[in-house]
């Protein structure tokens, strides 16, 4: 409740993640900034629920925020078993005659195996007058139609992107990697007007998940310019950490920036030691747009799946660690899903970040056995990087998994969701480490460790309620408020 002084006193079992002071009985916010932990209950504090537990509000330390308002608008496929069931779903969708039909979700992977190969040709039999684009799980493919393709008016080639061809050397209607992001942002991407108005319909769903602040990857989708026009409006109830792709002609609003080393899992373009997978970066190109971020004072983080793309990526930093190391940059590696055991000391060592998402371990478990087998023991292995001094920070890739730091946590700790057996569960990390890696990094990340991810006075009043103690019942618990900057934007209780 708020006291006659517009203090904001919460009264309850509040868990810092501050080792000079892990847990308080209350805490009292002012002006968005926390005044004061409690030892005892405080004089006119709101009661929590019993078994409630206070926690630093979470970041999403990886989120593609346009994309995954977008895709909330968009024909779900996520649940689509087999080619059939999607091109029932599509041409429904087709019959209602929309401008653009865009799907996103669908993995081949998951489909039996004489149903992995993809031609426009189908879906011009169920929508041959629509332009359809129906964007994979993994977000590395692109399906279109006939109709779709006409609309390019630029090549569909382009560095480190793979148009697949027929032996007539026609486009089948495949896209991946960098020629799926070139057509997707050229041709099928949603307008502006619909980017911001998706994001908009989408905040409070942020909030409900106890978000305080998002590590964003939608640069290239102009993101800077959406979220600014929002918080022009109204405030926005989170924070957002902007990223624009390293080769951008202008750097201009980029808190950091992002690039790409290889593809993915799912759609086979992830690159492996030994051969195999697509090269997006180079290791000597991508030294160079490291040394570009450090001219211009920021750091960079870089997707980097496969053991091969990892171990480039790692090589770059140590070359130009001379350039970038004496300004304090906080570099990082997005997924390092596949890492070669000689590699994960040297994220330590270099002072580079692991930036992971565990849900998709849960997700891509049977995927990875059946096309990583031979090195299936370095792959999502967490606790390896934990063990080996690596810096941990957590995300979802949202829209590739859903944003929801408490369903990452929950796959970082317990290695699957629901009933199914773990995982590889040697690899799970401990609560604390999972938790940091959801609050205390991304604002270390930042550099903003002396102003959030934490729970001490002085701090920003960022916290998230919990309906129980997750060292208890982590499977069980969910989210019931979140304050950001010391304000309510989500209560459920």
């Amino acid at each position: 409740m708020r006291g006659v002084s517009g203090d904001l006193v919460l009264r309850g079992d509040v868990r810092t993640l501050d080792p000079a002071r892990p847990r308080a009985a209350g805490v009292t916010l002012r002006g968005g900034t926390i005044v004061a932990l409690h030892d005892a209950a405080a004089d006119g504090a709101l009661r929590l629920p019993d078994g409630a537990v206070v926690l630093p509000g979470f970041s999403d330390a990886h989120a593609h925020l346009l994309s995954w308002a977008s895709s909330l608008r968009e024909l779900p496929l996520h649940e689509v078993g087999d080619r059939a069931q999607l091109l029932r779903l599509v041409a429904e969708a087709a019959a209602r005659r929309p401008r653009w039909l865009r799907g996103f979700g669908f993995s081949v992977e998951a489909w039996p195996a004489g149903e992995r190969e993809l031609t426009r040709a189908e879906l011009d039999a169920v929508a041959p007058d629509t332009p359809v684009a129906l964007l994979a799980h993994d977000w590395h493919s692109l399906w279109v139609n006939s109709a779709a393709l006409a609309l390019a008016r630029e090549p569909l080639d382009v560095p480190g992107g793979v148009v697949e061809r027929d032996a007539d050397g026609r486009p089948t209607g495949v896209l991946r990697e960098a020629a799926a992001w070139a057509f997707r942002d050229r041709v099928s991407s949603p307008s502006r007007d619909e980017l911001r108005d998706a994001l908009r319909a989408a905040l409070d769903r942020v909030a409900r998940a106890g978000v305080v602040a998002v590590h964003d990857k939608d640069g290239m989708l102009g993101s800077v310019d959406v979220v600014r026009e929002l918080r022009a409006e109204a405030e926005l109830p989170f924070r957002v950490w902007h990223s624009l792709p390293a080769a951008a002609p202008s750097l201009a609003g980029a808190d950091y920036l992002k690039a790409y080393m290889d593809g993915t899992l799912g759609s086979r373009t992830a690159r492996l030691i030994g051969g195999g997978g697509v090269e997006v970066t180079s290791r000597d190109a991508f030294a160079a747009l490291i040394e570009r971020g450090a001219r211009a004072g920021l750091p960079i983080a870089v997707h980097a799946i496969g053991d091969q793309a990892v171990r480039d990526a790692l090589d770059a930093f140590e070359l130009t660690a001379p350039v970038w190391r004496p300004l304090g940059l906080r570099q990082r590696i997005e997924h390092a899903q596949c890492v070669h055991p000689d590699d994960l000391p040297r994220f330590a060592t270099l002072g580079v970040t692991a930036s992971i998402q565990p849900a998709m371990a849960v997700t891509d478990r049977a995927v990875a056995e059946r096309l990583w087998p031979e090195r299936i023991e370095r792959a999502y292995a967490y606790a390896a990087l934990r063990d080996a001094g690596a810096r941990l920070a957590g995300g979802s890739d949202a829209p590739v998994e859903p944003l929801a730091p408490l369903d990452g946590i929950r796959c970082a700790v317990l290695r699957t969701r629901g009933e199914r057996e773990p995982w590889r569960s040697e690899q799970a990390l401990d609560l604390e480490t999972a938790l940091r890696a959801w609050t205390v990094v991304p604002a270390w990340l930042e550099g903003r460790e002396r102003e959030r991810g934490m729970l001490a006075a002085g701090l920003a009043a960022d916290l998230v309620v919990l309906d129980r103690d997750p060292a208890l019942d982590l499977a069980g618990a969910r989210v019931i408020g979140t304050i950001a900057r010391g304000r309510w934007t989500y209560r459920d209780f």
